[in-house]
């Protein structure tokens, strides 16, 4: 690599250190005496949910990106190289000696191997050594190396068009509400993800088991504000709120347990019997590390479990996201 773009390198990765991040991930530059150096740069958030496609076919891939914009990319696991993965990424010109067509040809492909150091580009050898794929994809959105352009950091899942994410905030900024049955609630530390939800299922089914659980019905709205829960019978609360960034995640309970509704106190005329279990973790603070998951089952026959979990996380999660990144650009321009 050349000694100016080496240094601009390292002075963009000095400047990353100074900004506000969720995630930090390894990365390598060599020096002149071709020795690896290592670097820890901020990433303003983690995008990797809507590039890194791991089960997508090539032709999928092609699929995707063929109508985007130069610079559109996804990274899948190569099929033909364990270990490896493929870079497809949009093009605004295509290879020497293809002519245009329907855009498919301008969906180039690179194989990212791995090494005992980290991935590189394959068959590059002006391409560094990167410790992370993420650092890699990092480094090529600032500057294209062997690349035939700089990859874009999505916004959105590119498998999106523009227009259904502005549907999805137009609905999000209506608001969708059910009601639910909810069950409990359970301080879970760090812990976030399915085995959050794993966990407080778990808790909530032993307070089943001991006779000591309170199930209620509660209004359950989601919206750009966050999610509001309003006890129906006001036996545990009354109101309750959870800021959009304290949310970190909702899903199913991953063992697909259910819940008797007839647990449930003053329940409505019409209900789901054997209710499928679902959750969300949120932090106790926006700030904190300490989260807690509360737990619910279905109520309403019209209003799945599956339902509220998509638009809570394809849309509301999805949605603040975008609306975070815009702010850190303004911000940092």
């Amino acid at each position: 690599m050349p000694n100016d773009q080496l240094e601009r390198n390292r002075e963009l990765l000095e400047k990353c250190q100074n900004l506000p991040a969720t995630a930090r991930f390894l990365i390598k530059l060599p020096k002149n005496n071709g020795e690896v150096i290592t670097h820890h740069p901020v990433f303003m958030r983690d995008t990797s949910k809507y590039w890194y496609k791991p089960s997508i076919s090539r032709e999928e891939a092609i699929n995707i990106l063929k109508d985007k914009e130069p610079g559109t990319f996804v990274v899948r696991d190569s099929n033909s190289f364990p270990g490896a993965f493929g870079l497809a990424l949009k093009v605004a010109q295509p290879p020497a000696g293809v002519e245009r067509g329907d855009g498919t040809e301008l969906v180039r492909h690179f194989l990212i191997e791995p090494s005992a150091k980290g991935v590189k580009l394959k068959g590059c050898n002006n391409e560094p050594v990167f410790g992370t794929l993420a650092a890699l994809i990092y480094q090529h959105s600032i500057t294209a190396l062997a690349l035939p352009q700089k990859l874009i950091l999505p916004e959105y899942d590119p498998a999106q068009t523009p227009e259904h994410v502005n549907a999805n905030q137009a609905l999000l900024d209506r608001g969708a509400a059910c009601n639910v049955t909810f069950i409990c609630s359970l301080d879970t530390e760090s812990l976030t993800g399915p085995e959050a939800v794993r966990r407080a299922t778990n808790y909530g089914l032993e307070l089943l088991a001991r006779r000591q659980l309170c199930a209620v019905p509660v209004h359950f709205k989601v919206s750009a504000q966050g999610i509001t829960l309003t006890d129906n019978t006001r036996t545990l609360f009354f109101r309750r709120h959870y800021p959009v960034n304290s949310v970190t995640f909702a899903g199913i309970d991953p063992d697909s347990r259910t819940f008797d509704n007839n647990n449930t106190q003053q329940l409505p005329t019409t209900y789901v019997r054997q209710a499928p279990v679902f959750g969300f973790v949120a932090r106790k603070t926006p700030n904190s590390a300490e989260n807690t998951c509360h737990i619910f089952a279905e109520l309403d026959p019209e209003q799945p479990a599956s339902a509220v979990v998509r638009f809570i996380t394809n849309v509301m999660m999805v949605q603040a996201r975008a609306q975070q990144a815009a702010i850190s650009r303004t911000t940092n321009q």
